[in-house]
């Protein structure tokens, strides 16, 4: 027997009705790529333009199935663009600009994109790649008439002389809920770039699950900026998680130095924000020269790249600010574990509470987690011993876009992350590293995660990162890479006491090197694969 329930798919675009029904006057406020001014608008008026878009995108041809391609920052216009492209049936594939634009021809090919919206930002770069995209029938720039730049990309036409050629009396299609809705690649850092192919479905029940008060944490009187690109994996579904609340967005556009966003988040009274560490470390770097304060901000979430402790540090006790530790994939829509504090471990405080704030957290409703070995089998949940992470969920990729016939999931429907880690009793999960990264010496394994973390928070060190060199003896030790802060050298025998006594002994690097940058990749993350390729001839002293 069924339920008597009506059947109401979980679709996109009920989530920007929604927002303009319930919170109509909430306000979207985005700073002009064209100028760096700010821009207005309210829920309702970012529906209505929606609305325009899908309409729009009919009269050019495009239709259900159809992927359409963006390359922006976080704005307004972008934000619309998710709606009206979804509210068709069409798929919105969000490009990342910071990829290599060999890469970024590779993907835009592989999705077969048919539109591209992009920023002013990137006309000459695409101007550049227009050879190499034959699937691309015309591009429309993120501008208006009065910015409109020259340019030879075929059809170009300014975003805003586009939209006004059609209104808003349109009505949303009608589809089934897991039609696809977006379309994203991973960073392509283990066998090349592969497309996540989210549905209506998953990235509803996705926001609905992180909205909530032991994640997110968000509701209508939040005022929310996401530094997170909407080109980053979902923007960790804030672009759906806030409007499903009512939460005003405040959107950064290009400008994403510590000034500018501590301008916003003063400006606008920003209560909440996300994204990955190195944008945080600038704001800091700037609190710290100006002696700024944040009068308004409650709470940032950090994800990306584990957060080093000193962040959070700093963040709590100099600001006033709670952090949260978050963790995921663009396999996972991307979020799959969050680090509130539970009831049991409520009576944390100091030291101890820290401890607990640099594990990744625990996942939401809708996220199951595994913990095995090498050969598939089941690991204790006991905090100590390290196994492969594993994932399933609603929210979480099958396969992979052209791919279907690849097999990604293990025999219980388990995504295996590449993620070595460990889970403790109360479903606290920490990351020591990614399976290629671990270090493995003498037959044990070294955390270069917990190591970098460590040697961040000595306070002559702005980034730091740890690889393995190969040793005759012990198959693989530490080699710590430091880029120091202006004006400081940290020398090895300084760090390796400011380390010595918080990790067992034999974790302690065999060298320090000091470097001018870190490699990173098109997420922020630390690019583990060029810096060992620029310490491939190192070798470790005696």
């Amino acid at each position: 027997m069924l339920g008597l329930m009506q059947d109401w798919p979980l679709l996109l675009h009920r989530i920007i009705d929604h927002a303009a029904i319930q919170h109509g006057t909430r306000e979207v406020v985005s700073r002009a790529v064209e100028d760096g001014g700010l821009r207005r608008r309210s829920y309702v008026e970012i529906r209505e333009r929606a609305l325009r878009v899908a309409k729009r995108l009919q009269w050019q041809g495009m239709r259900h199935g159809d992927r359409v391609a963006t390359l922006a920052w976080n704005t307004d216009r972008h934000l619309e663009l998710w709606y009206g492209i979804s509210g068709i049936g069409a798929i919105t594939h969000t490009v990342n600009p910071r990829l290599f634009p060999d890469q970024i021809a590779w993907i835009i090919n592989h999705a077969g994109d048919r539109l591209l919206f992009l920023d002013l930002t990137f006309v000459a770069m695409i101007e550049q790649l227009q050879e190499k995209l034959p699937s691309i029938e015309r591009y429309v720039i993120l501008t208006d008439a009065a910015h409109m730049p020259q340019t030879t990309l075929k059809g170009a036409v300014a975003y805003e002389d586009w939209l006004a050629e059609a209104d808003a009396d349109f009505a949303w299609l009608a589809f089934d809920e897991n039609t696809a809705a977006g379309l994203c690649y991973t960073s392509g850092t283990t066998g090349g770039p592969k497309g996540v192919l989210y549905s209506h479905r998953s990235n509803v029940l996705h926001a609905m699950t992180w909205a909530a008060p032991d994640y997110l944490n968000l509701s209508s009187r939040d005022t929310v900026m996401p530094v997170v690109p909407l080109f980053h994996a979902n923007s960790w579904s804030l672009a759906y998680s806030a409007p499903m609340t009512g939460a005003k967005l405040v959107m950064p556009g290009a400008k994403l130095d510590g000034a500018s966003l501590y301008e916003l988040l003063e400006g606008e009274g920003v209560t909440m924000t996300a994204a990955v560490p190195t944008v945080w470390l600038g704001l800091l770097q700037h609190l710290e020269a100006t002696g700024g304060k944040l009068s308004t901000l409650k709470r940032v979430v950090i994800g990306g790249s584990a957060c080093p402790r000193a962040m959070t540090e700093a963040f709590e006790r100099k600001y006033g600010v709670t952090v949260s530790h978050a963790w995921g994939m663009t396999e996972m829509s991307p979020l799959g574990s969050f680090c509130s504090v539970k009831p049991v471990y409520e009576h944390l405080e100091g030291e101890a509470l820290y401890d607990l704030k640099v594990k990744q957290g625990h996942p939401g409703f809708t996220v199951e987690f595994r913990l095995t070995d090498d050969a598939g089998r089941d690991l204790p949940w006991d905090g100590k011993t390290f196994g492969r992470l594993k994932m399933r969920g609603p929210a979480v990729a099958r396969a992979y876009f052209k791919r279907e016939d690849e097999p990604i999931l293990d025999e219980q429907g388990f995504f295996d992350t590449g993620d070595v880690g460990t889970i403790d009793p109360a479903g606290y999960m920490q990351i020591t590293d990614r399976s290629k990264d671990v270090i493995k010496s003498g037959g044990e394994w070294i955390s270069s995660i917990d190591l970098e973390n460590l040697a961040v928070g000595h306070p002559d060190v702005a980034e730091a990162a740890v690889i393995g060199v190969a040793h005759p003896k012990w198959d693989e030790r530490p080699l710590l890479v430091i880029v120091p802060k202006p004006g400081r050298r940290p020398g090895k025998e300084e760090m390796l006491a400011f380390m010595t006594g918080k990790i067992a002994k034999w974790w302690l690097p065999d060298d320090v090197v000091l470097v001018e940058a870190i490699p990173h990749t098109a997420t922020g993350k630390i690019q583990k694969t060029a810096l060992r390729e620029m310490f491939r001839d190192y070798r470790l002293p005696g």
